[in-house]
């Protein structure tokens, strides 16, 4: 694949007060996975002990780790801030589309100009999430997180393909590899019909959302 130089590989990840990484295998799974498709050595053995000897803290931290084109692994942590696990989030669709084809969307990285633009669309009081569509006007994801339906009022829960063009994000994929989400082309008339909607990442796990037409 032709990436830009300038651009990097990221994963951001929950460690609780013990130390412990949510997820951490997929996340170096996706990490590994991202950076053959660029052509990024990846050193898993090191980045492991990176995050093995981080040092501890009196609570919960946001692990960012950033992995640049000539393979430099930077890992930076910031106290979690939790949200109320009772908030309902409030979604809105952004016009900024993706581009089904662009097969860079799968990764996560530091190209986020769409997410930027799509973000800017709404403030913070109209929308606590923005989804994107792509050109077919089919259910993306959401600049942060990944999307989840309930529509039939039994699991699993529904999430648009990769062919869409969305990132493979962690918690998405472990409700996948769990059965407890499979994979579906869902359009914006999903979100009203749905049952119940969630949005996720591995960060802060499922959380119930509402679509604001």
């Amino acid at each position: 694949m032709n990436v830009p130089t300038e651009i990097n590989l990221i994963e951001t990840m929950y460690r609780s007060v013990d130390g412990h990484i949510s997820r951490i295998e997929l996340h170096l799974e996706r990490l590994s996975q991202s950076a053959n498709a660029l052509d990024i050595t990846c050193d898993l053995q090191t980045i492991r002990r990176q995050l093995d000897t981080l040092p501890a803290y009196d609570d919960a931290q946001r692990v960012r780790l950033e992995m640049s084109a000539n393979a430099k692994v930077t890992i930076n942590t910031y106290p979690f801030v939790a949200t109320d696990p009772n908030k309902i989030w409030t979604l809105a669709i952004a016009s900024t589309r993706l581009d089904s084809t662009d097969t860079l969307l799968q990764h996560k990285t530091t190209n986020r100009g769409q997410y930027v633009l799509a973000r800017q669309e709404f403030n913070a009081r109209s929308a606590d999430e923005v989804l994107l569509l792509n050109e077919r006007e089919e259910l993306c994801e959401g600049t942060i997180s990944n999307i989840f339906l309930e529509t039939t009022g039994e699991r699993p829960l529904l999430t648009p393909a990769l062919q869409c063009g969305l990132l493979r994000g962690v918690l998405r994929q472990e409700l996948l590899d769990q059965g407890r989400a499979r994979e579906a082309i869902l359009t914006p008339a999903d979100l009203v019909s749905a049952k119940a909607i969630f949005i996720g990442n591995s960060l802060r796990g499922l959380m119930q959302a509402r679509y604001v037409e």
